[in-house]
């Protein structure tokens, strides 16, 4: 009996020891948990927001079908924004049958931009006549007010800038890349790949310089889509970056920091200028690398 008394008593002690010490694991993992959960609120409310968190793409209207993504996205908006924009504007300037003899400040805009999207077009294409040029004229003019608009809007603060991501300006330039090709091979047929092989090329050479001449004429389209996005996701994170460093000086409450501030806040405010003439100028410069790509394509130069 007594083996069997001190069995159970043992038992009990093992079970009570397990339970103390279960206890005391238990204990010290929620203490943990709480400590780890307090630290990571504590982070969240003191650290400081990305200078990326402006290009993220967010869905308004989720919409998928199967394994493809169809949402309506922040992105979408802002590009239909942009385009009801540019339509209005020239609905507004030419709804009187042409607009007014004398023209008032939307109507000179869209003049303005009218006349510099021709001259660019007569004087960056050559080898054709008047009429025929007229052809390209107005994809080159959509194409220049999209971006210039998208990019200007971009500009508004807590809007959204749509030419700063890769794949819409990638799409852009790729579908227009395309397009070249093929008014490249209509105006000169299969001759038209003698414009991967310059004349007087030794015959050795000619299947080198094919291949470097391929790469080169592929890595047109997407120089022209990496250009636009880098410039544009450079300047807006550069001046969201230096913002927060500006705003977060004037919230010191101290005398010093708030003078310290008036450089960040001058820089800021030139980088901005800075940026609204950037918007602008890719604009320009992805119209006229346009035109010159549609040059080389119909003249093969």
């Amino acid at each position: 009996m007594r083996v069997v008394k001190d069995y159970y008593v043992t038992i009990e002690r093992t079970v009570t020891d397990n339970a103390i010490i279960f206890d005391y694991h238990h204990y010290h993992n929620n203490y943990y948990y709480y400590n780890l959960s307090a630290f990571a609120e504590m982070q969240t409310r003191t650290q400081a927001p990305s200078p990326l968190e402006q290009f993220s793409i967010l869905p308004l209207i989720p919409m998928n079908i199967g394994n493809l993504y169809f949402s309506f996205t922040n992105s979408s908006l802002f590009m239909l924004l942009t385009l009801s924009l540019v339509l209005l504007l020239i609905h507004f300037v030419t709804k009187k049958g042409g607009g007014n003899l004398v023209p008032n400040a939307w109507q000179s805009l869209v003049e303005l931009i009218y006349d510099f999207v021709l001259n660019l077009v007569n004087e960056q294409i050559g080898g054709l006549s008047g009429n025929v040029k007229q052809k390209f004229f107005p994809c080159i003019l959509v194409t220049f007010t999209f971006l210039l608009f998208c990019n200007l809007q971009g500009m508004i603060p807590y809007s959204f800038t749509v030419t700063s991501h890769f794949l819409i300006t990638l799409g852009l330039s790729f579908s227009i890349f395309i397009g070249i090709t093929i008014v490249g091979f209509q105006r000169n047929g299969l001759h038209f790949l003698s414009f991967l092989l310059p004349a007087g090329v030794p015959l050795p050479l000619a299947p080198f310089l094919v291949l470097l001449e391929l790469i080169s004429y592929c890595f047109r389209a997407l120089s022209l889509g990496i250009r636009l996005f880098a410039n544009m996701m450079a300047g807006h994170s550069l001046v969201k970056i230096l913002s927060g460093f500006a705003w977060t000086m004037l919230c010191m409450n101290d005398l010093l920091y708030f003078i310290g501030d008036l450089g960040p806040l001058f820089i800021v405010l030139a980088l901005t200028g800075l940026e609204l003439g950037v918007a602008i100028l890719q604009a320009y410069v992805f119209t006229i690398l346009i035109c010159i790509y549609l040059n080389d394509a119909i003249n093969l130069h």
